[in-house]
């Protein structure tokens, strides 16, 4: 069995979230991006550990009793391990502790992997956003109801 272990992202951790960032994303989100996301108080990146290397994160912002996954990512070599599955357990217990009631995400329409993975945590689809994401690709909005 796999040691994982979750903690919060410090600044020290940036330079290997970018490069998972990188890696999983054509168009990456910036070093100012991630930076503004740690000063932000209401906002969380959880980091997974797998074999004492980071194996992924998750982004999430938690505001009027409403929790919007931001931005998830599993390095490639740990895919299929159960990476985003652990994030998403772990960041739906903290909204649980917290009284959050919904839980929102984006997802690109295209990205079947993480829409059949959203679905099994739950969540369905409540709209479509055309040309959301900067190449053009439609946004699919899904919403948790219960936490």
């Amino acid at each position: 069995m796999d040691h994982v272990s979750i903690r919060p992202m410090t600044p020290q951790d940036l330079e290997e979230v970018l490069h998972i960032e990188g890696l999983c994303q054509a168009r990456p989100w910036s070093v100012a991006s991630f930076l503004a996301e740690l000063d932000n108080p209401h906002s969380r990146i959880e980091l997974l550990f797998m074999e004492d290397r980071l194996a992924g994160f998750l982004c999430s912002s938690l505001v009027c009793g409403e929790m919007t996954i931001l931005n998830v990512a599993t390095h490639p070599s740990f895919r299929r391990r159960g990476v985003a599955a652990r994030l998403l357990t772990h960041g739906l217990e903290q909204a649980r502790q917290v009284g959050l009631e919904k839980v929102f995400l984006e997802v690109r329409i295209n990205n079947v992997g993480a829409i059949a993975l959203y679905r099994r945590f739950g969540f369905r689809e409540i709209s479509r956003r055309p040309g959301y994401y900067a190449d053009g690709e439609d946004a699919l909005v899904m919403q948790r109801d219960e936490i």
